[in-house]
């Protein structure tokens, strides 16, 4: 009698769990198949820059919550949002913090003046390019003091120097390859700070974009781009990038159908020289 019992409660325990197993196959939800359906699933995209670069990033303070965020980069932000038909969450951090935050896949884009470096394009997928300069392969140098422009003419004249530049930056990469030796190298979270440590002495250079650099010498004085010294590029990778998400091919290509779009009306060139006046009328107080 007793095993009659155990053998019904068996066999009721299993008809219990096959059930609950079908109901559970039954109320499973799909799940997105890729990031881009995703974003258009939950109505918003998130894209972490680094609101410290003018004119592709910087602050109005003037202004509250997502507004006080302006640039050429965030026009961008906006654009592809606006195709998407979605919400435009922007998060800002550091600039090591934005690369690292691309490459877990904790935000959907990185805008935030981004080159190309091969040890990125290993970690993350990088976009066309959207911003050309028309002289790019002469498009980072150094940031002096006034009286040191033409200090600095070659690597091998700065073997006695103290430069600075910003962790994670393709001008990190830049010093360590190109500089053969040099009296100290410094790296810090912010462009800015690099700068700023030119201005008071701490450093002697800072390796940086020309065009940035040269916003920061004209609002602040006493400095001024080296000369004659640049750093070497490859040609093949110019233009500034979109990050995202390692393997995202659907996202990617959504994004560089966005950039075609913006390249062939002349967005990107319109927005630069706009916020290069934007931020000078700022006294780059933001940075």
């Amino acid at each position: 009698m007793k095993n009659r019992k155990r053998i019904i409660a068996l066999v009721l325990a299993l008809i219990f769990a096959l059930a609950l197993a079908a109901c559970g196959s039954g109320s499973k939800e799909k799940l997105p198949a890729n990031r881009l359906e995703a974003i258009k699933e939950r109505g918003y995209i998130e894209v972490c820059t680094e609101p410290y670069f003018a004119p592709y990033e910087f602050i109005d303070s003037s202004k509250q919550g997502d507004e006080q965020y302006v640039g050429m980069d965030i026009e961008i932000a906006k654009y592809i949002a606006e195709k998407l038909g979605v919400e435009l969450r922007l998060v800002p951090l550091e600039f090591s913090a934005v690369l690292a935050s691309v490459t877990e896949g904790k935000y959907d884009l990185a805008i935030s003046a981004l080159a190309y470096s091969p040890a990125r394009a290993e970690s993350m997928n990088l976009s066309k390019g959207y911003r050309f300069d028309e002289n790019e392969s002469s498009n980072y140098g150094l940031l002096v003091r006034e009286e040191d422009a033409d200090k600095y003419p070659t690597a091998e004249s700065l073997a006695f120097a103290v430069i600075v530049t910003q962790s994670g930056s393709v001008q990190e990469g830049f010093v360590k390859d190109q500089i053969p030796t040099y009296k100290e190298f410094k790296v810090v979270s912010s462009m800015t700070d690099g700068f700023l440590m030119v201005k008071e002495g701490k450093a002697d250079a800072c390796a940086c974009d020309i065009n940035n650099g040269q916003l920061y010498a004209d609002a602040n004085g006493g400095l001024a781009i080296a000369n004659e010294f640049r750093f070497k590029i490859d040609e093949s990778t110019q233009g500034t990038r979109v990050g995202i998400p390692l393997g995202e091919t659907e996202l990617t290509d959504f994004v560089n159908q966005c950039i075609d779009e913006l390249l062939a009306e002349g967005k990107t060139n319109q927005w630069y020289e706009e916020y290069s006046g934007y931020a000078r009328s700022l006294g780059l107080d933001a940075n």
